[in-house]
Parts: structure tokens; C-alpha cells; sequence
């Protein structure tokens, strides 16, 4: 562990800035906790927001206006954290928020491409899964470690990474998979990667693969972890280039806009929630 430790140090004080990060505009004051961000085809951006907002996904304008909602009518937004589309263009609404690592009704909803459902209204397929890791609920203070607010598609699988809760901080970040199809399931965990012991820089929040499936973007709120050059689903084997995104802004979303740019979304505190663009080498 010591030596895991030691090599996350190492990454996370070698970080060099690359490629550009600029704002694109303000996100409308209407959605003040967006959390989640998928984009189903040129300059259609959906986002939605998490606990305690309605059971809605939402498309954004170029400006950051709200230019569409629906409402998912058979689910409930207990704490909506990701959004993920797979190759047909579904989209699935992670609601495993789960801060206290206290819940046992963690949920994916699945709807049709949002770009082609007419109504003001759609229904959602769901799956259910729990980590067969987890003992306690709530977990222990050193054990909260099953919050999750990042996942992707890939090839008919969903991948999870975990946020680390736990006090003192780790900054641990558990990996695992479940299947893309309704039904529930006990997750399969597979690796875990240390990012360090700053929550800002440790704590993932967002996740993305790019469309031709060779690099894999987690956010933080002051970072973005680029992986590439890994072998099946060994993300954390990868090569690793890491992005300091200088403010410490509350990162939320992450999603590819092709395999050299990525757009990123923050919620609103104090200053107004951005949509920015960053572009790759």
C-alpha cells in the first residue's frame, strides 16, 4: 500500500499542463446542480441535475440555455450523479449517489435517445446493483468508499468508479462492472487505483470514454486523468497524463466531443456554472 501511495504522489506532483481549456458560456441559473452531461449528436447536450431536483433529463443550447426537459415519469431522482449513452444511442441516468455510504436501492435508469422521443414524457427500463464488498450500512467512517458519481459504456458493460467518503481521506477509487442490461446485479469489482490524498484532486466525479475507445477521461475537481495505450478493461494500467485544471471549481460532468476534445461542466456556488472545452494533444 505504502508503495501505491508513493507512486500516486509522484503522478499527482509531476502534473504539467497540456493541451487548452476555455469557457464555452454559462450554464442557464435554472439548473444550478447539474451533475450529469451526455452528447447524443452534434451540439445536442443533455444534463441533469442530482438529489432533490426533479426526475428530469434536460438538453442545453450552444448558449447554456435550457432548450428541452423531459421527465422520466417512472423514476425517482434520489441522487442522480452521471449520465452514459451506449452504441445505439441509449442513455443511461446513474442514481448511485451515495454520500453515506448508506444505500441499498442504488438504480441505472435506460431510456431511448432523448434526441428522438417526441413527448414531454418517457418511461425508463432499470437496473438495480449493490457491492458485495459493503458489510455496513452506513458504511465505517474509514470504509466509505461506495459513493459513485462516474461511469461509462462499453462493449454491453457498465463501468464504475467509486468516490471516495471515508474519513481520515484515502483517495481511494474502486473500479467495477455490471452488466448494460435491466435486471439487478451484484457488482464485479475489479481494480482500485489511489489518486492521493487531496479530496480536490482524489475524489472522482465524473467519467468518459472517447467515442474510438482508446482513452478514458476521470474528472475531479481540479484534475482530469487521461488514460490511454490499457488493455481491455485494465484502465488503470494505462498511460496516464494528467491535466491540471487550475480552479477548484465544483467539476461535475465530463463527456468526449470527439477523441481530442472534451467538454466539462461545473454546478453553481458562489459564480455561475460554466461549460468549458478541453482540447487533447
Amino acid at each position: 500500500m505504502k508503495k501505491l501511495i508513493a507512486i500516486a504522489f509522484l503522478i499527482l506532483t509531476s502534473c504539467t499542463n497540456y493541451g487548452q481549456i476555455h469557457t464555452l458560456t454559462k450554464i442557464t441559473k435554472k439548473l444550478k446542480e447539474n451533475s450529469g452531461l451526455a452528447i447524443t449528436g452534434k451540439d445536442s447536450y443533455w444534463v441533469i441535475e442530482d438529489s432533490g431536483n426533479d426526475n428530469a433529463i434536460y438538453k442545453l443550447s450552444e448558449k447554456g440555455k435550457m432548450a428541452r426537459e423531459i421527465e422520466i415519469e417512472n423514476a425517482k431522482n434520489v441522487d442522480w450523479e452521471e449520465l452514459t449513452m451506449d452504441d445505439d444511442g441509449n442513455v443511461y441516468i446513474g442514481d448511485f449517489g451515495n454520500n453515506r455510504s448508506e444505500r441499498k436501492n442504488l438504480a441505472i435508469y435506460i431510456i431511448s435517445n432523448p434526441d428522438k422521443i417526441e413527448k414531454k414524457k418517457t418511461k425508463a427500463k432499470k437496473i438495480t446493483f449493490s457491492y458485495p464488498e459493503q458489510k455496513d450500512f452506513p458504511a465505517k467512517d474509514e470504509d466509505k468508499i461506495f459513493d459513485c458519481e462516474a461511469f461509462f459504456y462499453l462493449n454491453g458493460q457498465l463501468y464504475l468508479f467509486t468516490k471516495d467518503r471515508s474519513n481520515p481521506y484515502a483517495g481511494r477509487c474502486f473500479l467495477y462492472t455490471i452488466p448494460a442490461t435491466p435486471g439487478d446485479y451484484k457488482a464485479t469489482y475489479l481494480a482500485t487505483h489511489n489518486f492521493g490524498k487531496d479530496y480536490h484532486t482524489g475524489s472522482i466525479t465524473a467519467a468518459d470514454i472517447s467515442p474510438d475507445k482508446t482513452k478514458v477521461a476521470l474528472l475531479t475537481h481540479k484534475h482530469l486523468y487521461i488514460y490511454s495505450d490499457f488493455t481491455g478493461s485494465k484502465f488503470f494500467e494505462g498511460k496516464l497524463t494528467v491535466l491540471d485544471l487550475e480552479d477548484n471549481s465544483q467539476k461535475e460532468s465530463v463527456a468526449f466531443k470527439d477523441n481530442r476534445t472534451l467538454l466539462i461542466s461545473d454546478e453553481a456556488s458562489k459564480k455561475d456554472a460554466k461549460l468549458y472545452e478541453v482540447t487533447l494533444p
